[in-house]
């Protein structure tokens, strides 16, 4: 498998990590759309959304809830933050693997987020 998020969970590439447990790895967006842009993985391989089963809902609760706690952590909580998931081509989604964009920092507009 050639997907980069499951390189960055394996450390064959670097990433700036904000939170990192068994199950899930939070770390700054390359190119950030705000002052505060993190991506929230799980680091079992899920292409998408479309791909998510029944089986990987205690997983993807533990992706939001973690999402929650890079919020507060990067102290953009009580302003508020945006949680985007783009699933396909057509939503923007540039990586397939399933993930969260965590976005704050100042007021947001209209974010195009594509990854």
């Amino acid at each position: 498998m050639d997907c980069i998020f499951c390189k960055i969970v394996k450390g064959e590439i670097p990433s700036k990590k904000v939170f990192e447990n068994d199950n899930v790895l939070a770390f700054h967006d390359i190119q950030p759309l705000a002052p505060s842009h993190v991506l929230v993985i799980p680091k079992k391989h899920i292409a998408s959304m479309n791909e998510a089963e029944e089986e990987d809902k205690e997983l993807l609760g533990e992706v939001l809830l973690t999402a929650k706690k890079v919020a507060n952590e990067l102290g953009i909580a009580d302003g508020g933050y945006r949680l985007i998931n783009n699933v396909g081509s057509d939503g923007g989604q540039v990586v397939y693997h399933i993930h969260v964009h965590v976005i704050g920092g100042e007021k947001l507009g209209g974010l195009n987020v594509k990854g």
